[in-house]
């Protein structure tokens, strides 16, 4: 047996966010596979037209992706996309998958698993619940011992754009002023 990881891509992905970073979905998971052996990692996401290429990626990363539909509205005059994925995770966690594995790993901040959490812990069966950030849900303090936050942990996962080069641009003046040779800084003297 081996041990799971149950993803909500939403909380995830927004508690990241809401810190100033993007999360490398690749990077955390050879993370999960190598720190805590985890063989399946369940990413439960939203289904939207259009995100076929997020889908792909994720599942090139290793994720096993469970879908939920969803919904859109208008928000503060902009259309959103809701697709919550809460009651699938709990369902694959606590009956689906759960003879399958040893233990589990809850990746999400959200109230709404301190349930999960309390079912997996009380069967010894949850290794942690990972966090993304330092604002989650007052209802999973009482796990303290299995939090792990992922803020903390930023520099193993954070995305960075490859480096593009651009070429050099100089621009107006200082073009004008490097062309006469005007010292070794392209400034003029005062």
């Amino acid at each position: 047996m081996a041990n799971y990881a149950f993803i909500d891509s939403q909380n995830l992905n927004l508690g990241v966010r809401s810190e100033g970073w993007k999360i490398d979905y690749r990077k955390l998971r050879l993370y999960l596979r190598n720190k805590y052996d985890v063989v399946n990692a369940y990413m439960f996401i939203g289904k939207t037209s259009g995100n076929q290429d997020l889908y792909t990626a994720l599942q090139k990363a290793g994720y096993v992706l469970v879908f939920k539909p969803t919904i859109a509205y208008i928000e503060n005059g902009k259309k959103t996309m809701k697709g919550n994925v809460d009651a699938e995770l709990v369902l694959y966690a606590a009956a689906k998958v759960y003879s399958d594995y040893d233990k589990a790993i809850i990746i999400s901040g959200d109230g709404d698993f301190y349930c999960l959490a309390e079912y997996l812990s009380e069967a010894d069966k949850l290794l942690h619940i990972m966090v993304p950030n330092k604002r989650y849900s007052k209802l999973l303090k009482g796990h303290l011992r299995y939090i792990v936050r992922l803020d903390i942990l930023r520099t193993k996962f954070e995305y960075f754009q490859p480096n593009i080069k651009k070429p050099a641009q100089a621009v107006g003046r200082n073009l004008r002023l490097s062309r006469k040779g005007s010292g070794s800084s392209g400034r003029s003297k005062p």
